[in-house]
């Protein structure tokens, strides 16, 4: 009773911040594509998504997409600076901090940790903000092994560029991609991690077509 009691402290700030921005879901009217059948049901447990970066806004778009469950976001180190800052990401939105340059194994088993925990964590693995009109850059391999350590399955999600700031927001969402299918053994090799992000990409480009090719078919 008391670890729960505990717990709901723990993200009171942060679900305040999600029923205040509940508004968000009217104006951005959120729709969701599924990949398959599989795709479609709620995320349960412990999971990674990872989704392409385009603007800053990204976070939000995907906390009101997946509405059901609490986020931990990998963010770099550069939003910690300063204590008011470091306190309204770590504390009051609950993000993980990494160092991109210089990324160590203590950084690594936080985020194993939440994962092991049965929480969500979202991360971008391109890596910064995606300034290109279309397509996705190549997605960091570090992704493969948070998954294959936690044991948790990788959600791809594809957020659509908006043309307009009216724009309805549209998001492609894939099926949990169990990791562990690409490694022979328990230690996996340089080309079995490759063989796994390049697989996640792929499904990333697929939600792509998806979202543009529905786009077309429905004539907006």
């Amino acid at each position: 009773m008391a670890k729960s009691k505990a717990l709901s402290f723990k993200y009171i700030v942060y679900d305040l911040v999600r029923i205040t921005g509940s508004p968000g879901i009217l104006f951005f009217r959120p729709k969701k594509l599924y990949l398959t059948e599989e795709a479609k049901k709620w995320i349960k447990g412990g999971a990674l998504i990872i989704s392409n970066h385009i603007t800053l806004s990204d976070p939000m778009y995907l906390m009101l997409t997946i509405w059901y469950r609490r986020h931990h976001f990998v963010a770099m180190k550069q939003l910690f600076e300063g204590k008011f800052k470091r306190w309204l990401f770590t504390k009051a939105f609950m993000c993980l901090e990494i160092d991109r340059d210089n990324f160590s194994i203590k950084t690594f088993k936080n985020i194993v940790d939440h994962l092991k925990s049965g929480e969500v964590v979202t991360m971008f693995p391109e890596g910064h903000v995606n300034v290109e009109k279309e397509g996705t850059q190549s997605f960091k391999s570090g992704m493969v092994m948070m998954a294959l350590k936690s044991g948790c399955p990788i959600i791809p999600v594809y957020i659509k560029r908006r043309k307009h700031w009216y724009s309805r927001l549209v998001l492609g969402v894939g099926e949990p991609v169990d990791i562990k299918k690409f490694a022979s053994g328990d230690k996996p090799t340089i080309a079995e991690i490759d063989d796994a992000a390049k697989y996640l990409e792929e499904e990333e480009h697929k939600l792509e077509l998806l979202c543009n090719g529905r786009e077309l078919n429905n004539g907006k």
